[in-house]
């Protein structure tokens, strides 16, 4: 028996998980935990934004910074300025990022491969440039703190770690109804073909441009709502910490270690590489350099060389050999 393309045992473990994240917060009272929660599924959202490009399309961009970073200045612009709340002000960037995609894509999709990957970067590092210049309007170098009205749900601030946790879960939720939509349209379809081979896709009738553009609109949406979020959970802002190229690798390294292309790897991905990364923090603080960066070196090429499919196909294989020993699809 399937409801919407989902068995009844995918239906009740779905049941079960948003149950235990729903209670979550209400059980760990802990500030530290929770904020370590808030991270896990702010960086999941980022990468489900990133997968729907770079891994169903396989456009592999390290420049997603840019959105993230539009979408964190535009809604601060509009509420520091102009008194309007985050929650339009979330959209409101969402829209900036996608306006901006139409021409960095139309630029950045006359190129492929690592070419392509370049290019993303490079318009990231550009628009921080332009940021740091902009003092009048975007506060340069130095940035501005975000005032502080103490419980005002309604700008987007709250009195406790908890209601940001379930802001960006509802986030995530977005996201991932989002990319399971996509993947069972005919987009999604068209999506996996042109990542595969783009020639072949449009000689059998695919707009491999207009697919592209497509979905990096959405992609670019859903990260610009990311940088309203984490602007408003950090209340802070400036050209360094919003266009970050960390925030880029970020995104691209949990969908790729998780398994790109599938709903749950970048899931999967950011559960393992923010839960090591902490424990690493907690363990050692800063008395070793570079551990962190090291460490996440190491399970990347582990993945890349030993499960290229990442950690969602090895989860996959392991429930079709073991629980209901059928060979897996590919």
């Amino acid at each position: 028996m399937t409801t919407l393309g989902l068995s009844t045992r995918s239906l009740v473990l779905l049941a079960i998980g948003i149950a235990v994240l729903i209670a979550l917060p209400q059980v760990v009272k802990s500030s530290f935990a929770v904020d370590i929660f808030i991270r896990i599924l702010l960086f999941s959202f980022i990468g489900v934004a990133w997968n729907l490009m770079g891994g169903y399309a396989r456009q592999l961009s390290l420049g997603h910074a840019a959105y993230f970073g539009l979408g964190a200045y535009t809604s601060t612009i509009l509420q520091i300025d102009f008194d309007i709340s985050p929650w339009l002000g979330m959209i409101a960037g969402g829209v900036v990022a996608m306006l901006a995609s139409l021409p960095i894509g139309w630029l950045c999709f006359r190129l492929r491969g690592p070419y392509f990957t370049i290019a993303t970067i490079a318009t990231a590092q550009a628009l921080m440039l332009i940021f740091l210049k902009f003092r009048d309007l975007a506060w340069g170098a130095e940035g501005t703190t975000i005032p502080n009205l103490g419980s005002a749900p309604l700008m987007m601030q709250f009195e406790t770690k908890a209601s940001y946790y379930y802001v960006v879960l509802g986030l995530l939720a977005v996201g991932l109804l989002i990319t399971w939509l996509i993947e069972r349209s005919w987009m999604g379809y068209y999506l996996v073909a042109i990542g595969e081979d783009e020639d072949a896709a449009e000689a059998i009738g695919v707009n491999a441009p207009r697919m592209k553009r497509d979905i990096y609109l959405i992609s670019a949406f859903l990260t610009a709502l990311a940088g309203t979020f984490y602007t408003q959970y950090i209340y802070f802002i400036d050209p360094a910490t919003a266009f970050s190229f960390s925030i880029s690798i970020e995104a691209a390294l949990v969908s790729i270690v998780g398994g790109i292309g599938t709903l749950w790897g970048p899931v999967i991905g950011t559960v393992l590489l923010e839960t090591t990364s902490t424990l690493l923090q907690s363990w050692l603080g800063g008395s070793i350099g570079g551990v962190q960066l090291t460490v996440y070196a190491l399970i990347l090429m582990a993945v890349i060389l030993w499960r290229p499919t990442g950690l969602m196909g090895m989860m996959v294989e392991a429930y079709h050999r073991y629980i209901i020993r059928k060979p897996a699809r590919a």
